[in-house]
């Protein structure tokens, strides 16, 4: 294997970017792609910080651009180089930036002070910080966000920012005041300057890897590459800190002869690991189970969760936080109140009897397992699979195989094509007829339609009462979730109303 520091500089593409001053130097912070998920994020901790914010987008668009305005941060619509005109101190760059983007092709040629968003994060709020990196192809954002949640009920206060937001948070993030900061760790690339995962920057005391099966197709050339990124990051875990990793599965287990930190696993397959469940009941809220570590039964916990990859992530922060210092006891009281992750089977509604659960599973792994927890949590019910393949990764072609086995345990599939893009290669991409022939071949009657507003009518056709919807998209998928229920309301008024009504 290359040394690190040959890794880091293969995936610089090096141009002279002024050097970044300490924090205290910086007053005036602009944000290029404000309203990311991650770019408002990390606007609201600056903001947070006392640093003056500012930003622009191609569209200043809910739920983020309100957020950003209840935070007193102006959003300018458009891209333009002369939102940059007073220079502000810092200019930090998007991933979705290319290098002939208007504002950061100017930012550079006017050596303006630029940085990535992990590298700002990194500079800004990690420093003195216990680091605690939460990474992995699948899992990531539910086990930082039950990881975050931990640490404040037991009183830790820790800093975060997480890639979801939980319920019953207005935000994804806080500076906090307690010693950790708690960090979803994204393998996707950091800046068109910049190719090297997130992970890279996060400087981790401790880690977490939930799980490595090869993903973001678009910018990893294949598995080898994918795993080389996740071995790269195990060996950044300092000696005194601390690598969880799934002990079930062999490419994650892997990992520990890529580091000189002490390593502690964690599953439910095998006799050699450290943290494991015995005794697990699913039950109407979520699951319990009896907390084993080191062979020996601990504490019961209660899980508001339904599925095996819950359990898994909850197995994970239990093997990092009790090194960080929780009791057993404080673990089952912070998860007993966990209140789940928006987007990670949340009920959206219910109308005419039939259940509308939203989930941001996209990769073919995380669509087959949200099909069985779903089934298994809401197992009287016919579960209805609907899917977007809308990410850069899911809509490839080398994915084809694994989604037609994805949704064999659910009753019906429904998919909308994939997007075609300005610079998309028409010969990598998903042929969604293809997918949905062979998942009805394997036993699953699937469906295809161009877009949402296609969709609607068929799912209407098809849905009938005791149904769950299981709506399935990183995106918004046009705003299906609230259309179907509005469209089941209608339809069970209209079979509701008496002989004679007109509105019948």
């Amino acid at each position: 294997m290359k040394h690190l520091s040959d890794y880091q500089d293969a995936h610089l593409r090096i141009f002279d970017r002024p050097e970044v001053p300490p924090p205290s130097a910086i007053d005036d912070v602009y944000l290029v792609g404000i309203c990311g998920t991650g770019m408002g994020s990390l606007a609201g901790l600056f903001r947070q910080a006392g640093y003056a914010v500012r930003g622009a987008d191609e569209a200043a668009y809910p739920p983020m651009s309100t957020r950003l305005a209840a935070m007193d941060i102006p959003v300018l619509e458009g891209y333009d180089p002369a939102h940059l005109d007073p220079a502000p101190d810092l200019v930090i760059v998007g991933n979705a930036c290319v290098p002939t983007h208007p504002e950061a092709a100017y930012a550079r040629e006017q050596r303006l002070v630029q940085q990535s968003f992990p590298e700002a994060l990194a500079h800004f709020f990690l420093a003195g910080r216990r680091s605690l990196v939460v990474a992995g192809t699948h899992g990531k954002t539910t086990t930082t966000g039950m990881l975050v949640h931990v640490l404040q009920q037991a009183g830790r206060d820790p800093g975060f920012l997480v890639g979801g937001v939980m319920q019953g948070q207005a935000t994804s993030y806080a500076i906090g005041s307690g010693p950790h900061f708690v960090v979803e760790g994204d393998e996707y690339d950091s800046a068109y300057f910049d190719k090297r995962p997130k992970f890279m920057h996060y400087r981790p005391t401790g880690a977490i890897v939930t799980s490595m099966e090869f993903d973001h197709a678009d910018i990893y050339d294949d598995w080898d590459d994918y795993r080389e990124a996740f071995h790269r990051f195990a060996a950044l875990v300092p000696p005194d800190g601390l690598l969880v990793l799934n002990g079930d599965a062999p490419p994650v287990r892997a990992l520990a002869d890529s580091t000189d930190a002490p390593v502690r696993t964690y599953g439910l397959d095998g006799d050699a690991l450290d943290v494991t469940a015995r005794d697990v009941q699913a039950t109407e809220a979520g699951q319990r189970f009896t907390l084993v570590i080191d062979g020996t039964s601990s504490t019961t916990i209660a899980l508001p969760m339904g599925g095996h990859h819950n359990l898994m992530n909850a197995l994970a922060v239990c093997t990092l936080a009790l090194h960080e210092g929780l009791t057993p006891a404080e673990l089952a009281d912070g998860f007993a109140s966990f209140p789940g992750m928006k987007r990670r089977q949340e009920v959206r509604g219910e109308e005419d009897e039939v259940l509308v659960v939203d989930d941001f599973a996209h990769h073919p792994t995380a669509v087959h397992a949200t099909i069985r927890a779903v089934r298994d949590r809401w197992p009287e019910r016919r579960v209805v699979a609907i899917f977007e393949p809308r990410s850069n990764s899911s809509r490839r072609k080398i994915f084809e195989d694994a989604y037609s086995e994805a949704f064999d345990d659910a009753a019906l599939a429904f998919l909308s094509a994939p997007p075609l893009r300005h610079n998309d290669d028409r010969a990598a991409l998903m042929d969604a007829d293809v997918v949905v022939r062979r998942i009805t071949a394997r036993g699953t009657p699937a469906h295809v339609r161009p877009d949402a507003e296609a969709l609607l009518p068929l799912l209407l056709e098809h849905l009938r009462p005791g149904d769950l919807a299981l709506i399935m998209s990183n995106g918004g998928f046009g705003g299906l979730h609230q259309k179907l229920l509005d469209a089941l309301a209608a339809r069970e008024a209209t079979v509701a109303a008496p002989e004679g009504d007109p509105h019948r």
